[in-house]
Formats: C-alpha cells, structure tokens, sequence
C-alpha cells in the first residue's frame, strides 16, 4: 500500500509524537507543535498530559495581519519568525520556558525552521 503525501506526514508526526511522549523528559515537557499551510502558520504550546493549549500563535489572528501589512503575507519566513516570537512570548507568560518541538511531520526547512529559530531567540528551550 503506497502512502499519499499527507498520509506520509501523518506518520512522520505520530513517531515524533510518540518519540515526544516517551523519551524525552519522561513525557512531562510541555509540546510546542507547528503546523503550515500555504496562507498561514499557527503555533501551539500544549500541555504534557492531556494535550490542553496553554499558549498559541498564527499568522491568522488580526494582530498579526495587521503587523505583516494586511496583505494575507502569512506564507512567508518573516511572518514564521514573527510567530516564533508571539509564542515565546506567550509561552513565557504562561511559565513555560522548556517545551519539546513538534514540527508535525514537516521538514525542518523553511518557515519551520524561521519559527524554531525565532523561538529560541527569544528564550525559549527546546
């Protein structure tokens, strides 16, 4: 059976998931997952336990749009690195300082990589 390219991603993202859960920190990290479209990037820190969100970030929230111009330029590095720092930030505000990253089956490459980047700059560890 040959996987589509979504399917491949998928599965890409549960063995990170898993490999999150399981090895590192004992599974009591908070997670900062990642996920891309063509028009957006959104960012969520989630809690260890039940996967509740303690803290987010996209390109689609009004603040946001407003600060990259309003001309729906979500799709790009710039905006990924604005969005690595909002979440830093956010996260911060929240008392989480070390998270595990879970780029979701991505490539760490491009605007996953911006907002890593980005993130870690502005204090956070992972």
């Amino acid at each position: 059976m040959s996987l589509n390219k979504k399917d491949q991603r998928l599965r890409r993202a549960r063995q990170t998931r898993v490999r999150i859960a399981t090895h590192i920190a004992g599974g009591d990290a908070a997670r900062l997952a990642v996920h891309r479209t063509n028009l957006h990037i959104y960012a969520s820190v989630l809690s260890a336990d039940g996967g509740k969100v303690l803290a987010s970030a996209s390109t689609a929230e009004k603040a946001v749009r407003d600060e990259l111009g309003g001309n729906g330029k979500g799709g790009n590095t710039a905006a990924a690195t604005l969005i690595g720092k909002r979440i830093a930030e956010k996260a911060k505000a929240a008392g989480i300082s070390k998270v595990a990253f879970d780029r979701s089956g991505f490539a760490y490459h491009g605007r996953v990589k911006a907002l890593a980047e980005a993130a870690r700059e502005a204090g956070l560890q992972f």
